[in-house]
């Protein structure tokens, strides 16, 4: 069900899948409009073989500014990597040729059109929104997406037939119109299956085997991408350093197996904790990265008191799992790069680790849960 509803909403993605779809949405976007650019103007000779000269004239200047607006398209959004500008450049994509269509068509109207061969060229520009609506297919989309994004080509459609400029009997162009939404939906569907299919696959790769927490290669591209958004919006950025404690000793006498369900216990019980919009990271062997957007130090305390309150699992000898946590912050901690902010919440685990573990240490190196090495409340 929860991947069903992946597929209808479009914030229901995880900020990797968004970022991979967006990359993959700007490059088809630029690779249709550079196809567009260079095939639109190419149809000049034809409309000026076919029509008369004035017609072909207001025709190929139309030709020309589409393949103008193509060109920019296919020019813009380099650099970009997010989700609302990708959808932006398919929202463009898909305006010129509306644009176009709604121009053209009353243009047409207003000739004689009776030779066949004439017919046969202007059916070709009546049917320009079903090959839009097809072109959906390509992009990975949600289903609200693909309603949104083919919603304005249906009344385009529609439109030229209620205003008189169908070529077609009003009838058949109602019988088209209800070809095109059918085309509309089919094209959805296919742009539904794309992101399921994608994001099977970001997930295989991005994901750690045995824990299901983000691998260290993308967990990487993930910390620096928050940090980077948190560092222009001016808005906290809080990641906790997570180390189990003497977990070593759990493989020497336990054996592996054992230490693997521990660490998908402990896994588990950090993502019971964590909000939906933030991210765990398995950073390596037995230590775990949890980065909270939007978190201050204090709000990432407490989401590590509940982890402690609710435990990280059990041990084989039957006692409790705990770990060692440092927390460190973007902006109170005055960090200007990723790293800083990692070495920092690293530092402050290593004083937890060295007071007597199962404990956290937040900013300002100050111990807020467990006790010091001689018992006493820290």
């Amino acid at each position: 069900m929860a991947e069903i509803v992946d597929l209808l909403i479009p914030t229901r993605q995880s900020a990797f899948v968004q970022r991979r779809r967006s990359l993959l949405v700007l490059s088809r976007v630029r690779l249709v409009s550079a196809v567009f650019a260079v095939l639109t103007p190419l149809w000049i000779p034809v409309d000026l073989f076919i029509f008369e000269t004035a017609l072909s004239m207001y025709l190929g200047a139309l030709r020309v500014l589409a393949s103008i607006a193509f060109v920019l398209l296919c020019l813009s959004f380099r650099g970009a990597d997010s989700i609302a500008v990708a959808r932006w450049a398919l929202v463009w994509l898909l305006s010129i040729p509306t644009v176009f269509f709604l121009i053209s068509h009353p243009l047409l109207a207003q000739f004689a059109i009776s030779d066949p061969a004439q017919q046969v060229v202007a059916a070709g520009y009546a049917f320009l929104p079903f090959v839009m609506v097809a072109g959906l297919a390509v992009f990975p989309i949600t289903a609200i997406e693909g309603v949104l994004l083919s919603l304005p080509l249906l009344l385009a459609y529609l439109l030229t037939g209620v205003l008189g400029y169908q070529m077609l009997p009003f009838a058949s162009h109602l019988g088209a119109q209800w070809l095109l939404l059918l085309l509309a939906v089919v094209a959805t569907l296919a742009g539904m299956s794309q992101l399921h299919f994608m994001s099977q696959l970001v997930d295989q790769s991005s994901h750690d085997g045995l824990t299901r927490a983000y691998n260290r290669r993308v967990g990487e591209e993930l910390l620096v991408q928050h940090f980077l958004t948190a560092h222009r919006a001016g808005t906290p950025f809080s990641l906790a350093f997570v180390d189990l404690d003497n977990f070593k000793s759990i493989n020497d006498r336990y054996g592996h197996e054992e230490g693997d369900n521990t660490l998908r216990a402990a896994a588990a019980a950090l993502r019971r904790v964590l909000r939906r919009g933030d991210v765990l990271i398995r950073w390596g062997g037995e230590e775990f990265l949890a980065l909270m957007p939007n978190t201050d130090p204090e709000g990432a305390r407490i989401a590590i008191t509940r982890l402690r309150e609710a435990g990280l699992g059990i041990r084989p000898d039957g006692h409790p799992v705990t770990a060692s946590i440092g927390i460190a912050e973007r902006s109170v901690d005055d960090c200007q790069q990723w790293q800083d902010l990692v070495e920092k919440a690293d530092q402050r685990m290593y004083i937890a680790k060295q007071t007597g573990k199962d404990r956290v240490v937040s900013v300002g190196d100050l111990l807020i849960a467990g006790a010091g090495p001689d018992g006493a409340p820290v």
